[in-house]
């Protein structure tokens, strides 16, 4: 199992708690992420909003694009996802832009495809917003573009929504034939395009049984196109204390939607923009990328028997959030990754 987690750049994942203790900054970002790497995660994910989704519209956002070339540069080890959406960027330029970025971290960057939910941002920054499956459609040609621009020494394309001619990128991005391009998403368009052009499934948080079918299903899907398996990721929240009861009373106070919350029209939006499996309640809501499904809640133990069953359910990746993020992920990895490397060693003897 590797671990990522989901930096903080709207200042925290709860709806309900106004001040989570860590600012979307750039000096918080920077600290968090040299850290990590040296408590043992692996990806940070780097997710693409001009406005706050969580905190509400007027709070501050830090930029995935900017701040991730800034990470290259003061991070060893940590791979950079970087969240792009291609109605926001023209595909030969984010390729040139990424592989850039590439370079400056040493083959670090891969990206995460998201395709636009959020109408009311589009429409701030004068961009364009499909349709459900039209927006699929464009990025099956955005994906095209980028890979062939990252893989080709000179690249054309000619297609609906984009076209380039005789385009020459260098230097290249250092990973062949391309950098991993996560993408996810529960409708048909979204499945199969993601069986059909990315390398990795990522899914908002469920319980192991429910994922396990999940990757069940992507997995037979990708095996009709004839391409490498795909690695599969899932999203979760943690809490970790040292008691059930403890764990329990922190979901409760985290989940009071009783309380104001400034995301909730842009909640609405997504929702009406979205085709999702499952109706999201506002338990849900309160913890992005129904974070609390995953059940990660609980003593270092019971956490760490939870892990295991995600990985036998055919889990690569835990994409985690927490909070406040510095301070629970140095927990997590002091009694939760020890924990499991405890169970380890004793399981091989």
């Amino acid at each position: 199992m590797r671990y990522g987690y989901w930096l903080p750049v709207f200042g925290g994942w709860l709806r309900n708690v106004p001040d989570e203790g860590m600012e979307a900054s750039w000096a918080y970002v920077r600290r968090l992420a040299q850290r990590s790497e040296a408590i043992g995660f692996d990806v940070t994910l780097i997710a693409e909003l001009n406005l706050n989704d969580i905190k509400g519209p007027d709070a501050p956002s830090l930029d995935a694009w900017s701040t991730a070339a800034a990470l290259a540069a003061v991070t060893e080890r940590l791979e950079l996802m970087v969240a792009v959406r291609p109605t926001f960027h023209l595909p030969a330029l984010l390729a040139k832009q990424a592989a850039n970025i590439d370079r400056i971290s040493g083959g670090r960057l891969t990206i995460n495809v998201v395709s636009s939910w959020w109408a009311g941002e589009a429409k701030q920054y004068g961009v364009g917003f499909d349709q459900h499956d039209a927006r699929y459609a464009r990025t099956e040609e955005w994906l095209a573009v980028v890979s062939g621009m990252w893989a080709q020494p000179c690249f054309s394309f000619a297609g609906k929504y984009y076209r380039v001619e005789d385009a020459v990128l260098e230097p290249k991005p250092l990973a062949t034939p391309r950098p991993t391009v996560y993408a996810g998403g529960e409708s048909e368009a979204a499945k199969e395009l993601i069986a059909r052009a990315c390398d990795a499934y990522l899914m908002h948080g469920d319980p192991p049984e429910r994922i396990a079918t999940k990757v069940a299903d992507m997995g037979a899907r990708r095996a009709r196109h004839d391409l490498p398996p795909l690695q599969f990721g899932v999203a979760g929240y943690v809490i970790c204390r040292d008691s059930e009861a403890a764990a329990q009373r922190e979901v409760a106070r985290i989940t009071d939607v009783r309380q104001s919350a400034a995301g909730y029209a842009n909640y609405q939006d997504w929702v009406a923009n979205t085709q999702l499996e499952q109706q999201v309640s506002l338990e849900d809501y309160s913890v992005s990328n129904r974070g609390l499904r995953a059940v990660l809640v609980g003593t270092a133990e019971q956490i760490a028997a939870r892990i295991r069953a995600f990985e036998q359910a055919g889990v690569d990746l835990l994409l985690l959030q927490f909070s406040p993020q510095l301070e629970e992920m140095e927990r997590f990895a002091a009694e939760v990754l020890a924990f499991q490397n405890r169970f380890a060693r004793t399981s091989t003897v």
